[in-house]
């Protein structure tokens, strides 16, 4: 576990020294904050729902974004109650409120890449634009010093893992609801 430490805390460190900058703080902030609580893959998962190509896909980003609420916030985090980067290093200025509870697994990267899963597997662009969405989300989270990398990876995959088993799980119901109706309409006399 050091061995990952370390790394993370090089690589925090190569973003603050080689990559920060007056233009990024400005922006930052902005992109983290469409991560803030699910808000921008809700808004998108209400929008999906008043659609009839892309409702049942709404309904899927909504699991998804509670499952990675219960396993990761509600669960992992308390499990393994790691503390962030800007709590361990309080020497570091922030720029959005300091985070109060722990850093891992990413709860903004976990949501963004669970919703930005199940966008691609509706529509392919919309699911391009949401992965780099997801991307810029995950990134901010380490350039405002609130993550270390390996809560940002671990939040990704989690994302990406929980939205495909609630892909699966809601086709799996509706395959069954199917089935169920198919067979109350034959007649075996």
């Amino acid at each position: 576990m050091r061995v990952v430490q370390n790394i993370d805390e090089k690589i925090l460190e190569y973003i603050r020294l080689n990559i920060k900058n007056e233009k990024m703080d400005k922006v930052m902030p902005i992109i983290t904050r469409l991560g803030d609580c699910g808000m921008l893959w809700l808004a998108v998962a209400l929008t999906f729902l008043i659609t009839n190509k892309y409702h049942d896909d709404g309904i899927m980003i909504i699991f998804s974004l509670l499952f990675c609420v219960i396993i990761g916030n509600i669960i992992i985090k308390l499990l393994c109650a790691r503390m962030r980067p800007c709590h361990v290093n309080d020497k570091i200025n922030l720029l959005i409120s300091k985070p109060r509870d722990y850093s891992f697994p990413s709860g903004h990267t976990m949501s963004s890449f669970a919703a930005a899963t199940i966008i691609a597997n509706a529509n392919f662009k919309m699911g391009i634009i949401s992965f780099i969405v997801a991307v810029l989300i995950a990134f901010s989270r380490l350039y405002l010093y609130v993550h270390y990398p390996s809560d940002v990876l671990v939040g990704a995959i989690l994302g990406v893992v929980i939205s495909i088993l609630t892909i699966y799980y809601i086709n799996f119901i509706a395959l069954n609801r199917f089935m169920t109706y198919l067979l109350s309409k034959i007649n075996f006399k």
